[in-house]
Order: structure tokens, then sequence, then C-alpha cells
């Protein structure tokens, strides 16, 4: 082998190593990346123009219809409801522009939201009611008890787009079985509420 292209082979893998290293941090980076909590009101809002369940806990999640990574925290509502036994009253609340198309929201996880039983889907125009809980982050939830008083606040899943247990999901199916938990938030994974989002195929098709 010339002795020029020895070396040029290693310098070439050297280099491709190091590129893929790069690629693997900025993808983990990426995953692991929480979104914006705004400060959560710890009673309910006066002005909410959802409903508080006075016999069970209520349960809200705020989310970006065509946020990629909020498909695992849907899954994610869907298992936390089926082990909670009916202990809780669910709404999910899709973000949608003010001058948006009809439909704008009803998307692929629009559909599987709805399609969770007992789960309430609505859509949150301008962001209104996201701002009245202090909602920025695609996915944040909220759980409050029946006199209103906040009992959790953040993500249920542990990274972006990553469906599996969590400290969030075990924290509020803690507190919806009565036992005490000593997670009261955690962090939150998903697009901006307020911002775009690059939803894919799959997702904005109906």
């Amino acid at each position: 082998m010339d002795s020029k292209v020895f070396p040029l082979r290693i310098a070439l893998g050297a280099s491709w190593l190091l590129a893929a290293g790069a690629g693997f941090a900025i993808i983990l980076n990426y995953q692991n990346a929480s979104g914006h909590i705004g400060i959560p009101p710890q009673h309910w809002p006066a002005g909410a123009r959802i409903p508080l369940d006075h016999d069970r806990a209520t349960l809200v999640m705020f989310a970006h219809p065509q946020c990629p990574c909020t498909r695992a925290s849907i899954e994610e509502l869907n298992r936390l409801l089926a082990r909670s036994h009916g202990k809780v009253a669910a709404q999910v609340l899709f973000f949608q522009p003010g001058k948006s198309p009809a439909g704008w929201t009803q998307t692929r996880l629009w559909q599987s939201a709805a399609a969770i039983p007992c789960v309430t889907v609505e859509a949150d125009r301008d962001g209104e009611q996201a701002r009245l809980f202090g909602a920025e982050t695609s996915s944040y939830v909220l759980l409050y008890d029946t006199q209103g008083h906040l009992l959790f606040n953040g993500g249920i899943t542990g990274g972006r787009g990553h469906a599996g247990d969590n400290a969030g999901e075990s924290a509020v199916v803690s507190l919806l079985a009565g036992q005490e938990s000593n997670v009261r938030q955690t962090p939150v994974f998903g697009c901006s509420l307020s911002g775009t989002c690059k939803a894919s195929p799959e997702e904005t098709a109906r």
C-alpha cells in the first residue's frame, strides 16, 4: 500500500467518527432539551373556560396539533388514564391560531387524543387558555384536585418523543391513587405552543 494512502485513510476514518459522534450528540441534546414552563396557577383560575370536576381530579394537557414530539405524550396519557381507573377527568386543548383555516387542528394527534376513552378534546383559540394556565410548551400537563388545588405540572414523557415509564406519569398515577409523591413538577418535552412545528406527513394526514 502506498505510504501516503494509509495515513489519508486513517485521517478520513477519524473525521467520519468525529462527524458521527457530533451528530449523535446533537440528536441526544435535542431529545433531552426540555421546553419552557410558565408559572402555573396554584388554584384553578376563575377565568378558565374548561370546567373543574368536583367529584374527581382534573387533568389538563395543552398540545400543539402539529408537534411530532407530542405523539408520545398522547400515548402516555392513554396509559396513565388506563391505570387511573376513572379517578380523573381529562381534557386536551390543542392550540389554534386565530386566523388558521377550518380544521387546522384536526391532525392525527387530535384524532388520537379524541380516541382515548373519556377524554374531552377542544381547540384553544389563540392559546387563551394556555396563557391562563401558564402553558408554553406542547404536552404540558396540569393536575388539580377536586378543590382546585394544583397537585402536579410538567411533562409525562422522559424525553422528546420518548414513550415509556417516566417520573411525570408515575407521579400523576401515585397522586390519583391517593399516595404521596415527592415529584410535583417535571420537565416538559415538545414544541412551543405558539410556535411553528414541522409536522410529519403522518401527523398532518386526516
